[in-house]
């Protein structure tokens, strides 16, 4: 993370004198600061963020290994009521991103409301005071009449089960917990996974190890990035006519959203779009045996569709070797395959994704009658638009179930969950309520239908596994449609769908 692009937030705030707040947000992400934007917005000015890290950013915090950058196009991916006209690039790089995150924080006033260390392990909803009570990794224990849980699905790292890690005596860390103080000048190196992190970090440092082993399971598709530097002069141009970055957003939107059609309206269209990837494949690999190992055995689209200009020429980089045999286990010296090989390497690098599926909220969560919302999800987790769940009364998730995307930027998503839950938060305040929660046909209803819109996407016939399912292979990650669909069913909230305590 580069020194320009740190804001020093408070650790501890002057407001946690207050024993209860009408707010509480977990999780300082893109999610978290929407949140607290738009309540204060709104003039509901009570509430503290929670941040786990010792910085604000999130999945862009987090993920700063060499190459990180997003595949959503900068101007996209940005809030609607906050646009940047000086991004540098066409898609940003994650410094550049966590700058823009703080500058959010800046802008809205939000550091003395931001407590940074405070690890979230357990929240409790009190029926009788109709509070939810925190406890922090510190022992620290908080109240709050609403409970808005912006943890991510993109939170905790996801570790494959092989034998042998302890045994390992070089350098092992995951993408997402990047070791910086470690040099891989001059080292031999060991990449597990070919997803959306392998393909950034592998181009990034293979001019400077000695040898990089790349492990691949699945061969990713990848199509070419439209990636570029953006003229000073186009910057200058939209920080002077607004209007003409806002059309260019607009054209951005509808270009990523006619590809739903394939995910979800017509998966057949997705064949063609294949032949498109397999072209590039076959111009950027004349190697015959490489570019077989390159070429992915399913359907396009069911696994998430990678990004890059970079990645297929750095395999072919003499200091560059794809295993495709499968790992057997992990030995003192390195990775062994089941073919009996041994690849020693100085040290290996986990770029094996997120528990997405099944770890939509990763802090204990206990709501009415002692409900444990790891019993009530044990099948999968299903809540109403993705952000009231029965049974937990004044609690919201933000990037809840079925929430996420595969065809556009997830701050159009994230937009549109806030602006449903301040519509809640309104009508609970004109209502003085002591609680409200979803009612469980309602939530169950919604999710059947989910579900049957599911069952046609390219995501469960594709002829895949992904990281959008459960093992048992249910989809609890992506939303079945367009984005304008879900603005549209959160755009009113309806209180007859929920449950009033007064």
């Amino acid at each position: 993370m580069t020194s320009e692009s740190v804001i020093k937030y408070f650790v501890i705030s002057p407001l946690m004198n207050q024993t209860v707040y009408q707010h509480i947000i977990v999780g300082a992400g893109f999610s978290g600061l929407c949140v607290a934007i738009r309540l204060r917005m709104s003039g509901m000015d009570d509430f503290v963020i929670l941040e786990r890290n010792d910085h604000i950013g999130g999945t862009w915090y987090d993920n700063a290994y060499p190459g990180a950058a997003c595949d959503v196009e900068s101007h996209l991916y940005s809030f609607s009521f906050e646009p940047n006209p000086s991004w540098s690039r066409q898609f940003g790089p994650q410094a550049e991103i966590l700058r823009y995150m703080d500058h959010c924080v800046q802008k809205y006033e939000l550091s003395e409301r931001i407590r940074l260390r405070s690890n979230v392990t357990k929240a409790v909803f009190d029926e009788v005071q109709a509070l939810w009570h925190l406890t922090t990794e510190s022992g620290e224990q908080l109240s709050a009449r609403h409970l808005i849980t912006c943890s991510g699905g993109l939170s905790q790292p996801s570790f494959p089960d092989i034998k042998g890690w302890e045994s390992y005596r070089g350098r092992l860390f995951h993408t997402a917990r990047w070791d910086h103080s470690y040099d891989l000048s001059g080292k031999t190196v060991a990449v597990i996974g070919t997803g959306a992190s392998a393909i950034q970090v592998v181009p990034a440092i293979a001019p400077q190890v000695a040898q990089l082993s790349l492990f691949q399971r699945t061969a990713p598709w990848i199509v070419a990035k439209s990636d570029g530097p953006i003229p000073e002069s186009r910057q200058q141009l939209y920080a002077r006519f607004p209007i003409l970055q806002k059309l260019y957003r607009l054209r951005l939107y509808w270009v990523h959203e006619l590809m739903a059609i394939g995910f979800v309206v017509s998966p057949a269209i997705m064949k063609l779009f294949g032949k498109i990837a397999l072209r590039y494949l076959y111009k950027s690999v004349k190697d015959e045996t490489l570019r077989k190992k390159l070429t992915p055995d399913y359907v396009i689209g069911c696994k998430r569709i990678l990004m890059s200009n970079e990645y297929y020429p750095a395999l072919q980089r003499s200091n560059v070797a794809l295993v495709t045999a499968t790992i057997d286990h992990i030995e003192q010296q390195g990775v062994v395959t089941r073919d009996g090989k041994l690849h020693d390497v100085d040290a290996i690098i986990m770029a094996t994704g997120f528990q997405a599926a099944e770890g939509v909220i990763r802090f204990e969560t206990i709501g009415l009658n002692g409900t444990d919302l790891n019993d009530a999800w044990r099948d999968g987790a299903e809540a109403y638009l993705g952000t009231s769940v029965a049974g937990f009364p004044n609690m919201y998730i933000v990037v809840g179930p079925n929430t996420g995307l595969g065809h556009t930027s997830m701050l159009l998503m994230i937009e549109a969950q806030v602006e449903y839950i301040i519509s809640c938060l309104t009508a609970m305040n004109k209502r003085s309520a002591k609680y409200a929660m979803v009612k469980i046909d309602v939530q169950k209803e919604y999710n059947k239908k989910i579900q049957k819109e599911l069952v046609g996407s390219i995501w469960q016939s594709g002829g895949c596994h992904s990281w959008y399912q459960m093992k048992n292979g249910k989809n609890v990650t992506l939303w079945p449609g367009f984005t304008f669909t879900f603005m549209r069913r959160t755009r009113h909230f309806d209180p007859s769908k929920y449950e009033w305590v007064q």
